[in-house]
């Protein structure tokens, strides 16, 4: 039950995750900067992540659940590997061949089942590595950029780090919703969540008073054009966190590719923009690694 329960969940999360994409598009004449607008994604969702947090567990009767070192370790961890990641993703837009660091951050879903078989013991079935390097062939094939492009060695650089520090997140995030049983998923999920952002947002916030000065007062400012960003990153987040407790980090994150799936239908049926074959054949590889997954990767 879990295991379909799981793929349902990262469907969901990877179709809100889209949306924000869809909606930061629109934050281009806030006159925020790169921090500014990561920050605003944090500010908004904390708070809400915070109350959803307490309505679960006063609707369950439950108590503020032990929080130990290794739960904090996980979270702070986590939260400061992702917004690294964050940072590092932004600047190869600033490369003259960011595609091809773009494309090495796809080697993730890799990292990430190194990492959870390293961090915690979780190893990764045959169907299941065949899927993950299925799907990592289709994410490669959509990431190549049109025009081809020489390598850059900076961008490889910032992509391949990139790319382990999400996994690195993606580990951490699991490993502290593990250190909450036997608490229900969910629970575990959206108590971790709140306690990851509300560290994010306080970490962010210093940097940008330290860093940035004045762009705390700009964030707050345009609330009314970034709050939509935080509703729907918190959400996603929780639908992430939420498949983190039912299962296996590498499994989740390999089924999440199914995002760039929906990016390119939500180009094709909204922007009407058409896809080239070779996207046609990307979207096919994504989806065939979806399916072994589904069928026989994550079964164990």
């Amino acid at each position: 039950m879990s295991g379909g329960l799981f793929v349902v969940i990262t469907f969901a999360a990877a179709a809100v995750q889209t949306l924000r994409f869809m909606l930061q598009k629109r934050l281009t004449g806030t006159g925020l900067s790169v921090g500014g607008a990561t920050f605003s994604r944090f500010l908004f969702g904390a708070p809400i992540a915070a109350t959803v947090a307490a309505l679960v567990l006063i609707a369950t009767a439950q108590g503020w659940p032990e929080t130990g070192a290794r739960f904090w370790g996980f979270t702070l961890a986590g939260g400061a590997a992702q917004v690294v990641a964050t940072f590092l993703t932004v600047a190869l837009f600033k490369l003259r061949n960011f595609a091809v660091g773009v494309a090495f951050t796809k080697t993730e879903t890799v990292q990430v089942a190194l990492f959870s078989l390293l961090i915690l013991g979780e190893g990764v079935s045959v169907l299941g590595w065949l899927g993950i390097g299925v799907g990592l062939a289709g994410v490669l094939a959509l990431s190549k950029s049109p025009a081809g492009g020489a390598m850059s060695p900076r961008a490889a650089l910032y992509g391949i780090a990139a790319g382990g520090l999400f996994g690195l997140s993606a580990i951490c995030y699991r490993g502290a919703t593990l250190e909450l049983m036997p608490l229900p998923f969910f629970t575990r999920a959206i108590v971790t969540l709140a306690c990851v952002t509300f560290a994010q947002s306080l970490g962010m916030a210093a940097y940008l008073r330290l860093r940035e000065p004045g762009e705390l007062g700009r964030v707050l400012r345009a609330w009314h054009k970034t709050v939509w960003v935080g509703i729907t990153g918190v959400a996603g987040s929780a639908g992430w966190f939420a498949a983190f407790a039912l299962q296996n980090a590498a499994y989740v994150r390999a089924l999440g590719q199914v995002e760039i799936v929906f990016t390119l239908l939500v180009s094709a049926l909204v922007f009407h923009e058409r896809l080239t074959r070779r996207e046609g054949v990307g979207i096919a590889l994504v989806v065939a690694s979806l399916l072994i997954i589904v069928l026989g990767g994550a079964r164990g």
